[in-house]
């Protein structure tokens, strides 16, 4: 587990990073979302050593974390840090080798890499002609080949379309599986939701909200609920006439509304079976991750 505990940062006159606290988990994909100047690629620079931390602590398993460890990460970072005149095959052998795998090894990871991630045919080419998309492959492939023990993403899913984001989440929540923390920033909050088990959300340097990922949303759902009868003679309009309730949205057999309290909506729900309605679905609106963003930073 990666952990950090009240690191903070400044450039100059200007407080980037303020007693900045989470965890990484073992075998969890934790997003890490925030506006543009936030301070993720910050907090990133100093769990790889790139940058150093004016305060706090960044630790490995409760161990400070040392060089060592750090040469035994995966970081992408988000400007392209390839050699483009170079084949991909090549660098990513060159990449392997200087993290200490054998020529064999580094050229069976690569060549298994590459396979995966869709760009087998392309092995031999320079990065230079490959497209923006394939480029960004390439650069995931960069950061996996040496097997690390951990692995640091910076908007990895820039330039992707939709299938090559497909393969590529294929790719990381395998990496996950086998027991290693991943951290990724991304803005492209929809795909954060699908992939990551746990969200830390930062603005203006500061951690604005923390959890697993369905933790956040049940803790920031409100007192909107649906209700959803099913049968022919399905008609939901009564809801408006039930204490405590304003309907927000009415459809036919469905009906979205603010309840005053928690009994309120369950009076709505008793209503429904005492009038033999067949309620097909009945809870909380939980929130998106964008919704939850939009709260958290506003």
């Amino acid at each position: 587990m990666i952990e950090l505990q009240a690191v903070s940062r400044s450039f100059g006159e200007r407080q980037v990073l303020r007693d900045v606290t989470f965890q990484v988990a073992e075998g969890r994909m934790t997003g890490f979302v925030g506006g543009n100047g936030a301070g993720k690629t910050t907090t990133m620079r100093i769990i790889l050593g790139v940058l150093a931390a004016h305060s706090g602590t960044v630790t490995l398993n409760g161990q400070p974390l040392s060089a060592a460890d750090r040469a035994q990460f995966g970081y992408m970072p988000e400007e392209r840090g390839l050699y483009p005149k170079m084949k991909i095959t090549e660098q990513l052998v060159y990449l392997g080798r200087l993290h200490g795998l054998s020529a064999g090894a580094a050229r069976r990871e690569a060549t298994a890499l590459l396979e995966r991630l869709g760009l087998g045919e392309r092995a031999n080419d320079t990065l230079e002609s490959l497209s923006l998309g394939n480029q960004q492959r390439a650069q995931i492939a960069a950061a996996l080949v040496h097997r690390p023990i951990a692995l640091v993403l910076d908007e990895p899913f820039s330039g992707l379309d939709p299938m090559a984001v497909e393969v590529v989440l294929g790719v990381l929540r395998d990496y996950a599986a086998q027991g290693a923390p991943v951290l990724f920033s991304s803005h492209q909050l929809d795909i954060v939701e699908r992939l990551c088990d746990d969200v830390v959300v930062i603005g203006d340097g500061t951690i604005l909200a923390q959890g697993s990922r369905e933790g956040l949303r049940a803790q920031h759902s409100g007192r909107e609920f649906e209700i959803e009868l099913t049968g022919p003679a399905a008609d939901a309009g009564w809801v408006r006439e039930v204490h405590g309730v304003t309907v927000s949205l009415l459809d036919a057999g469905f009906a979205r509304f603010d309840a005053e309290a928690d009994a309120d909506a369950q009076a709505v729900l008793a209503q429904a079976i005492a009038a033999g309605h067949d309620v097909q679905r009945f809870g909380k609106v939980t929130p998106s991750l964008a919704q939850i963003f939009k709260e958290v930073v506003q």
